[in-house]
């Protein structure tokens, strides 16, 4: 593919990216997928050139774009002026510039968002903005079931011991996780330094008997288990059938076994939890959410957001507090979290609970931390 024609595929995909984030489609990074499935012409050089330049554009435009050409223009104009060159250069590139067309204003996030934001960070909103945008890196669980941290670290100098958590590491950008042999026998997960944080607060143990009430696919129940070292009871629970599914082959690589997966009916759960109500060591409530804190990964998900949506959202997250308190004995810990930075989402939360310890929490930023962005709050039963 020449320079231009590159250009022209990536504003196909943008076009695709940004009607899927108005009408809650499929993410960026299947839309390229699937975009790139019936052009097999394309080469691996081809497919990442496209790719930097669709992620480039997202990220330079903090208001949803009328167009994947509109948002390529702005880009180029704020970021990379060549660009502007391959408009119109030969029968596969982009039709040539016009004047007075559209073109995508650069920004961080939405208006609206930016405001929300601005209320936690005040006058440091844009560096922390500007961190959300970068692009993440590769943080791996050392699984303590099947293998040591250190013994993994001094087999690979490359790979960065994460201090903060008990088996975290960071591997070099790009590396092929899933090719690895560590990775394929189960001694390591895919996991960022701030969602392990926050399966650590949980302080499962031994014994215990402990739920994860929003596991999906069972990241964060996967490192609940290792804690507990397979003893006790761990139970599963998710609303969505197909990723609840993908626990039991992950389980069963990690040698977690036991693990007890619970699928529940939206709006009665409580009903599908009667069995276990008061009777939890630890609940851990992975909440629903804008996925703030995750926008390095995926940021045109700053475009799905809405006001009307963020309050959906709110009410499901108090919903589940109240959930998740109700299942703990005397004693029993809570642990609330979201990969939000968006203060309804976290302090917003915070309701006192009659019969509770009052709530404890802190906040991780890419800014400040180098991980996701997480809201972790912890309670427990007087």
């Amino acid at each position: 593919m020449t320079p231009a024609a590159r250009l022209a595929a990536a504003i196909e995909i943008l076009d695709a990216v940004i009607a899927a984030a108005r009408d809650a489609g499929a993410a960026a990074d299947t839309v390229f997928q699937r975009y790139f499935a019936t052009r097999r012409y394309a080469g691996s050089k081809d497919r990442r050139a496209v790719r930097d330049l669709v992620y480039a554009a997202i990220r330079s435009c903090g208001e949803r774009p009328v167009s994947g050409r509109a948002a390529l223009i702005g880009h180029a104009r704020a970021h990379d002026p060549a660009l502007l060159s391959l408009f119109g250069d030969g029968p596969h590139g982009p039709a040539p510039l016009q004047d007075g067309e559209p073109e995508a204003a650069a920004g961080l996030a939405p208006a609206w968002l930016q405001g929300a934001l601005a209320e936690r960070f005040g006058t440091d909103v844009d560096r922390q903005l500007t961190a959300l945008l970068g692009r993440a890196p590769l943080d791996i669980r050392v699984n303590a079931l099947k293998a040591d941290r250190d013994d993994l670290a001094a087999a690979h100098p490359d790979w960065q011991l994460l201090p903060r958590t008990a088996h975290g590491l960071r591997l070099p950008t790009g590396s092929a996780v899933e090719q690895l042999p560590e990775y394929l026998d189960g001694r390591i997960e895919v996991q960022d330094e701030g969602s392990q944080i926050a399966a650590e607060t949980v302080a499962a143990q031994p014994g215990e008997l402990v739920v994860d009430l929003c596991a999906g696919a069972g990241g964060k129940t996967l490192a609940l288990a290792a804690a507990m070292q397979v003893q006790g009871r761990l139970v599963a629970c998710d609303t969505d059938r197909a990723r609840l599914a993908q626990l039991g082959p992950r389980a069963r690589r990690a040698g977690a076994l036991g693990i007890e997966p619970r699928l529940l009916d939206p709006g009665r759960e409580a009903t599908a939890l009667a069995d276990l109500a008061g009777q939890c060591d630890a609940v851990l409530i992975d909440a629903p959410c804008s996925g703030s804190g995750t926008w390095r990964r995926n940021p045109e998900s700053r475009w799905r957001l809405t006001p009307e949506r963020l309050t959906r959202l709110a009410a499901t997250q108090g919903q589940l507090i109240r959930l998740g308190a109700s299942l703990l004995r005397p004693g029993g810990r809570l642990v609330y979290v979201v990969c939000s930075l968006l203060p309804a989402e976290g302090e917003g939360q915070l309701c006192g609970l009659d019969g509770f310890q009052p709530w404890t929490h802190r906040l991780l930023t890419p800014a400040d931390d180098g991980c996701d962005g997480f809201f972790i709050a912890q309670t427990a039963r007087l």
